[in-house]
């Protein structure tokens, strides 16, 4: 289920996903809103974009810094992940960098992968930038271009582009200088070479020469491309993980960036309730199963001790980093742009229920009960739970219907909302903020006559498929909600999924029969 209002407007990808939760296709846009909206308003769609939408089940979102940023981390997730419709949709060609060989009197070359020794500077999203680069490059510090050193001077000596390294014209010392200088740039730090540009730009100017300006001013925007980092691909030649999360109403809201040689290619959400040293328990857990880098990037100190676990179980050094300042720091802070933006999407779609029903308290927990049969045989039924607006899959419960025999969805929901809040009261554990069930009114007053029985208070709701309907307690009149409305499609969603849990436990018997 796509709620449109809890898409940000930042920079980003999207990921699409398909009902079983696969990855069908991967975007970028400058502004992930107005472009993810376009899917479903747009009416004009090409076949091979409307078989898309169709397939669409819900959408995923990285935020980035900038759009230059949302390219390069489009480009990783394809590679990574090869979606459908990607592959019929889009080129996901991998973007050039420019190579600062490794020689005696290195050489700034294009390249299109990082195999030979050497600084490999990119990738360029723009052939027409990264060219520009390359050439103010060459020409400012007279870099030289040739296979081999020749035995007398070239042409490019001659007209002021090559310091001629070749016939000793500059010494190795200064020409180590240049390199280091073009370096500088590629790195970002372009101040001096902006300035020296601007003035040849102003002077070309001056002098009418208006066609050399031109050329100034676009190396001088090629060059200020240049510094927008580009912190989603970055040289590494070791894999690392970064991790931060924020504490919100006694919950932690924590999100796991892995990153392979410098690429960003997932992402990882996490919730739990919040514990005593958080950071440590969460990474003790998590690396007893998954793969541990070489570098973990967090947000403050932990306990040493952990360094020194995460090493024994590696077989080697781990380093844990935290960051002050700079590009890792950047990181960290996209990660919290992140949770952020997920945790007020989530928010307004409860809060926005809350309000519809008229709710003393906000419904943080919440659980749903679908029945599913075939013309009355193998009837069971399913319940699924959402805490903080997304499926909390540890508590989903799946029922035989064992009381209640035929069709008889009233029956069968009566027996498994008896079952399961029984077994809450027995256990002595909490109960859900709101429960919901797939159904009418007669659906709804069968489970209020069991709740009633067990005593509990709990709000209860139900939403009928045709028209979306809404029924309430003591309320003969439906509820009818906008499509829009952040609070239908978050009990939509709801509903789908409990529907969704309860077929496919249907179908598992029905397979386990047939193989019997």
């Amino acid at each position: 289920m796509i709620d449109l209002k809890q898409i940000p407007t930042n920079p980003g990808c999207y990921l699409f996903k398909n009902k079983k939760d696969k990855i069908i296709y991967i975007g970028k846009a400058k502004n992930l809103k107005k472009r993810v909206s376009n899917y479903f308003q747009k009416k004009d769609h090409d076949p091979k974009t409307r078989q898309l939408v169709t397939n669409i089940a819900s959408v995923e979102f990285f935020i980035t810094d900038n759009e230059i940023e949302s390219l390069l981390l489009e480009n990783n997730l394809i590679k990574k992940h090869k979606p459908k419709y990607n592959i019929n949709l889009k080129d996901s060609k991998r973007y050039a960098y420019i190579k600062l060989t490794s020689e005696e009197f290195p050489r700034l070359l294009l390249a299109r992968e990082r195999k030979e020794k050497a600084k490999y500077f990119g990738p360029f999203i723009s052939g027409a930038k990264r060219d520009h680069v390359l050439q103010t490059l060459r020409r400012t510090f007279k870099i030289r271009t040739c296979n081999k050193l020749p035995k007398k001077e070239c042409l490019r000596y001659s007209l002021g582009l090559c310091s001629a390294p070749c016939i000793k014209k500059i010494s190795k010392a200064n020409y180590s200088e240049d390199i280091h200088s073009a370096e500088m740039v590629l790195r970002g730090k372009t101040n001096n070479l902006n300035k020296i540009l601007f003035d040849k730009m102003k002077n070309s100017s001056s002098k009418l020469n208006f066609e050399r300006a031109m050329e100034y001013k676009k190396q001088l925007e090629s060059l200020k491309y240049l510094k927008e980092k580009q912190i989603m691909e970055r040289q590494k030649n070791y894999d690392e993980d970064l991790i931060d999360y924020i504490i919100k109403d006694d919950i932690v809201f924590l999100t796991l960036f892995n990153s392979k040689k410098g690429i960003l290619e997932n992402k990882q959400d996490f919730e739990f309730d919040i514990t005593k040293d958080i950071l440590e328990q969460f990474i003790k857990m998590y690396y007893s199963d998954n793969k541990i880098p070489k570098e973990i990037i967090i947000p403050h100190k932990i306990d040493p001790s952990i360094k020194e676990y995460l090493g024994e179980i590696k077989k080697q050094k781990v380093i844990l980093t935290v960051p002050k300042t700079g590009e890792k720091k950047k990181l960290l802070n996209l990660i919290k742009t992140n949770i952020e933006l997920n945790i007020s999407g989530k928010e307004k779609r409860i809060e926005d229920l809350k309000n519809v029903l008229n709710l003393n308290e906000t419904p943080n927990i919440i659980e749903c009960f679908d029945i599913s049969h075939l013309s009355g045989t193998k009837t069971v039924a399913s319940m699924v739970q959402f805490k903080n607006g997304k499926a909390n899959k540890s508590n989903y419960r799946k029922f035989r219907i064992r009381e209640t025999h035929g069709i008889d969805d009233y029956g069968s929901l009566k027996e498994v909302v008896r079952r399961r809040y029984t077994g809450l009261i027995k256990n002595k554990l909490p109960m859900p903020d709101l429960i919901i069930i797939d159904g009418g009114k007669g659906q709804l007053s069968s489970c209020i006559e069991e709740l009633e029985i067990l005593k509990i208070t709990t709000p209860i709701i139900s939403i009928a498929k045709r028209e979306e309907e809404i029924f309430t307690p003591n309320n003969p009149e439906s509820i009818i909600l906008d499509s829009k409305q952040p609070a239908i499609n978050l009990v939509k969603e709801i509903r789908d999924e409990a529907h969704r849990f309860a077929i496919n436990y249907n179908r598992l018997l029905r397979r386990k029969e047939m193989l019997d």
